[in-house]
């Protein structure tokens, strides 16, 4: 039994007419009669009744009707689901992320996700660092977001394509707590607290990175507190202040948070292996991460595709 088999039979059962079966197929009526005839034979059983006049469905062919109407239907809907795959609209992508990913640009990116392909299944893992470098070299996921701009493994390639501006948080009774920004050199001599590296080693690494960029190395003391969110950070009196992003800042009466003059930011980086994670899901959603609207306040970095250079432009303008 073939498929256009089944097609012709229910095409001529529907329209009971040879003729009319034969335009809905653009077939010629003779070979629709073939095919409904060489159906039959090796069913063994008839199933039209014909008739100068008119073509009716025997007992054996309304019982195949249904049967065939509902085999070609899940034909059309395996074709279907198969060209929604294959086109990156459907399938699975399995992202791990490190925690400071967590509160807003996993969610921005699975939002987007589900306006454009609303049928793939996006499953997001939270990952300590070590662990999130090996697993997207190895394949145990298909894309790992991090901030910090992080090193390639083998096979792996890395995107650094958007970032969030960095803040410094004071004790409302500091002396620069009442300024709209804080210039980090108005800091010297003052010490920083930082996350233990061991806990949270991306976002450790993100700020150190921010601060040698800056050409700026502050006297540092590890946080005793264990929140990311460093709630409680000033109830450690050796801690004058701590760098922070607006997604990270926690209500506190007893801190304010300012604008880091001039402005430092925390960079995010897109990481996947194409050999070991080259299904089109994962390539619609490494496209979209790397072409959609960063999150309301981000900016994009470098490798986004809608990045541009703001000193460029300037460039390009003064000539």
């Amino acid at each position: 039994m073939e498929l256009r088999q089944l097609e012709a039979f229910v095409a001529v059962a529907s329209e009971l007419h040879f003729g009319r079966a034969a335009q809905k197929l653009h077939m010629g009526q003779p070979a629709v009669s073939a095919l409904v005839q060489r159906l039959e034979r090796e069913l063994g059983a008839p199933l039209l009744v014909r008739t100068t006049r008119r073509v009716s469905l025997t007992g054996a062919g309304t019982e195949l009707l249904g049967r065939a109407k509902n085999i070609l239907d899940e034909v059309g809907s395996a074709c279907a689901a198969v060209h929604r795959v294959s086109e990156g609209h459907a399938g699975t992508v399995r992202v791990g992320i490190t925690p400071p990913v967590a509160p807003v640009l996993a969610p921005h990116l699975a939002a987007a996700l589900e306006r454009h392909a609303p049928d793939v299944n996006l499953v997001i893992r939270r990952m300590w660092l070590p662990d999130l470098e090996q697993s997207v070299a190895d394949g145990r996921v298909d894309v790992a977001i991090s901030c910090a701009r992080l090193p390639d493994p083998p096979g792996v390639i890395g995107k650094v394509f958007c970032g969030e501006s960095l803040l410094v948080s004071v004790r409302a009774s500091h002396r620069l707590a009442g300024r709209s920004s804080i210039a980090l050199a108005d800091l010297a001599g003052e010490t920083r607290g930082m996350h233990s590296s061991a806990l949270f080693p991306a976002w450790a690494r993100a700020h150190l990175q921010a601060l040698e960029a800056a050409g700026v190395l502050p006297l540092t003391v590890e946080l005793a507190d264990t929140d990311l969110f460093a709630r409680r950070w000033t109830e450690q009196p050796e801690v004058d202040w701590i760098l922070t992003t607006p997604s990270m800042v926690a209500p506190d009466p007893n801190s304010v948070a300012r604008p880091v003059t001039p402005a430092l930011v925390l960079p995010y980086t897109l990481q996947w292996n194409p050999a070991r994670a080259a299904t089109p899901a994962v390539g619609r959603f490494v496209h979209l991460a790397l072409s959609v609207d960063v999150p309301s306040g981000w900016v994009t970095q470098p490798d986004h595709l809608r990045h541009r250079d703001p000193t460029a432009a300037g460039d390009r303008d003064r000539r």
